[in-house]
């Protein structure tokens, strides 16, 4: 059977830098009937399993480690037996979430997870965080961008641990190389495509943002 590509919403929030903001995260399961990878553990760990529909868990994969983002993690990964995977650039961000609790094995860039006979890249795409990371699953003509790419931009880069240029630059040179026909799941917001996206860089970089 074919992977697919399944998706809930769970809400909750964000703290960083002295700062907290209401949010909804989306939650992408990719798998058939048997198996699933998810990407990303917000808020809600029961909504996340909900998805799941008891189907083994390969692994959770962590687009980056601000806390709305692998809050539920540990949780879902007692929950399913499955290894949370990080890159290791965003541990400093992990460590102010779940002091107690390590990541359970690393995203490096260029490394693959298969899953229901289905590949995803992992494209180390920094900026919005040092570790963050996009998926591509090349055979499904997706790509995960977690907080790198939304429709309309890049994603925030004002808070610690942020840069715009890197973020731009991730962007130009990891996601803008994809075929424009790609579509983007984000990690907040509606899904995109690379053709899309890809026209409005000149004006991005115009307003800093």
């Amino acid at each position: 059977m074919t992977a697919r590509v399944d998706h809930t919403v769970t809400s909750g929030t964000f703290s960083l830098d002295g700062q907290t903001f209401d949010v909804d995260n989306n939650v992408w399961v990719i798998g058939d009937d048997s198996e699933c990878v998810v990407v990303d553990a917000p808020h809600d760990v029961d909504a996340i399993l909900r998805t799941v529909g008891g189907r083994r868990v390969v692994a959770i994969l962590a687009t980056h480690a601000h806390d709305d983002h692998v809050r539920v993690a540990p949780q879902l990964a007692r929950a399913t037996g499955a290894p949370v995977l990080l890159h290791p650039d965003d541990r400093v961000l992990w460590d102010m979430v779940h002091p107690d609790a390590a990541p359970d094995g690393e995203l490096r860039d260029g490394a693959t997870v298969e899953v229901a006979g289905t590949e995803l890249r992992v494209l180390h795409t920094p900026g919005h965080s040092p570790g963050a990371c996009s998926l591509h699953a090349p055979q499904l003509g997706v790509v995960f961008t977690g907080d790198t790419l939304f429709a309309g931009g890049p994603g925030a880069t004002g808070r610690s641990y942020s840069d715009f240029g890197t973020i731009i630059e991730s962007i130009r040179t990891r996601l803008f190389t994809l075929p424009p026909e790609t579509v983007v799941h984000t990690g907040h917001g509606d899904s995109t495509t690379i053709g899309a996206e890809e026209p409005h860089l000149a004006q991005w970089l115009a307003r800093g943002h």
